[in-house]
């Protein structure tokens, strides 16, 4: 039987778009190395003669940094193209990885670190998330739920490698390798970005939500869910985040593991932040916004009690506990852009989204004062999980009273 010309076309097309997944989500896997700053934490403290609450400033910084460009970022992809947002994006992260290598103060490296290379995660961040979606318009969550991963799961890979350049060559050069290495792979990763030359606009109309809200930013913020959605992503994405900045800080003082051990629990939990997004992606989906929040946070407050009953050497219930919590801020990172859609409409997401993710930016501020503060007053992080507590407890109620399970209800 003979094949068209467009037909063979098309079936090279969609054998080559496979490609975008592997590349967006190495691209990911680098911009994810936040994640794996507890590593940094300690020797940044020692070194720069700074308090636990200092140390967390750079980190706090670069997520708000990061939650603030993401929708200002949006607008520019269509204009510009991913490859060229994302070699912008991949240039500032590499050089404000490289300028943290002269450090002197933690003002400095808050600038260099948090500013500098925040934003330019904030700029790339959005770019292979489209490419993939509009290359798989038929299976678009799948696609940008597998490049996501690259996030989630960046510190099972970066955190071992960040914690030997520092015990080989030290804190600075270890910034100022992975400056360079960020800088470079970034932008190679990003040249064969782009998007398909016709994507599927009109989907078939029996695939169509007949009763889909389709509200725009200004309907949004009218509605009651968008309040309790936001409210309830602060509340996840604040313990979420609290967690993965202090997880080696935990392993060293309170379980008394060594800095490697340390290190190799922190990529282990990658593991869990990575699957996490698929597993709530897909139980939102299937049950709703309400029900994937109230699960989450029940399994934030068993973690929490876990934690509160930990001795020196309970590696066990440490990895358990921080495994739960890990879990559920990459469980948020699906949950929240789930809901945004379900609740929302898909006709305006990009804009309406950049509106519900600045609640990752405030949960980040209010996470790492609460974390830091506690330490330095109290003197060990074990304090930090009761307010945790309290905070999931009022998750739930949020979720019940504010967070609807359906568009128009």
């Amino acid at each position: 039987m003979s094949v068209t010309i467009s037909e063979e076309v098309d079936m090279r097309s969609k054998t080559k778009r496979w490609i975008y997944i592997p590349l967006g989500l190495l691209i990911f896997m680098c911009m994810g190395t936040i994640y794996s700053w507890s590593v940094f934490r300690r020797p940044a403290e020692d070194l720069l003669n700074i308090s636990a609450t200092q140390s967390g400033l750079p980190y706090m910084v670069f997520l708000v940094f990061y939650a603030i460009m993401v929708p200002i970022a949006g607008g520019f992809i269509d204009k510009y193209g991913p490859k060229i947002v994302t070699m912008v994006g991949g240039s500032l992260i590499g050089l404000g990885w490289f300028l943290s290598s002269f450090a002197t103060s933690i003002t400095y490296l808050t600038i260099t670190y948090g500013v500098i290379a925040g934003a330019g995660v904030g700029i790339a961040y959005g770019a292979p998330m489209a490419v993939a979606a509009k290359w798989f318009p038929e299976k678009q969550g799948f696609a940008v739920g597998l490049t996501l991963a690259g996030f989630g799961l960046s510190p099972f890979v970066t955190a071992p490698l960040a914690n030997w350049l520092i015990n080989s060559y030290g804190l600075f050069q270890a910034f100022r390798f992975l400056g360079i290495a960020f800088g470079i792979i970034i932008t190679i990763l990003a040249l064969p970005l782009k998007f398909p030359q016709r994507t599927l606009e009109n989907k078939d109309d029996n695939l169509v939500d007949k009763d889909s809200l389709d509200l725009d930013v200004k309907g949004m913020i009218k509605t009651k869910s968008f309040y309790g959605l936001w409210l309830c992503y602060i509340v996840g994405a604040l313990i979420g985040l609290m967690a993965i900045a202090i997880s080696s800080p935990v392993a060293e003082e309170v379980i008394n593991l060594d800095s490697q051990t340390a290190a190799f629990m922190v990529s282990l939990f990658a593991i869990f932040n990575g699957i996490g997004r698929p597993i709530f992606g897909w139980l939102t989906d299937e049950f709703g916004p309400t029900y994937s929040a109230i699960l989450s946070y029940i399994l934030i407050i068993l973690a929490s009690v876990l934690m509160l009953n930990v001795q020196e050497g309970s590696i066990v219930l440490y990895g358990i506990a921080f495994s739960a919590l890990w879990l559920t801020l990459g469980g948020w990172l699906a949950i929240a852009p789930a809901s945004t859609a379900i609740l929302f409409g898909d006709k305006n997401y990009s804009k309406n989204y950049g509106i519900v993710f600045t609640a990752y930016g405030l949960g980040a501020v209010l996470g790492n004062l609460i974390s830091g503060n506690l330490r330095d007053m109290l003197g060990s992080y074990i304090y930090t999980f009761y307010p945790v507590i309290i905070l999931a407890v009022l998750g739930i109620l949020i979720a019940l009273f504010l967070l609807k399970n359906s568009k128009g209800r």
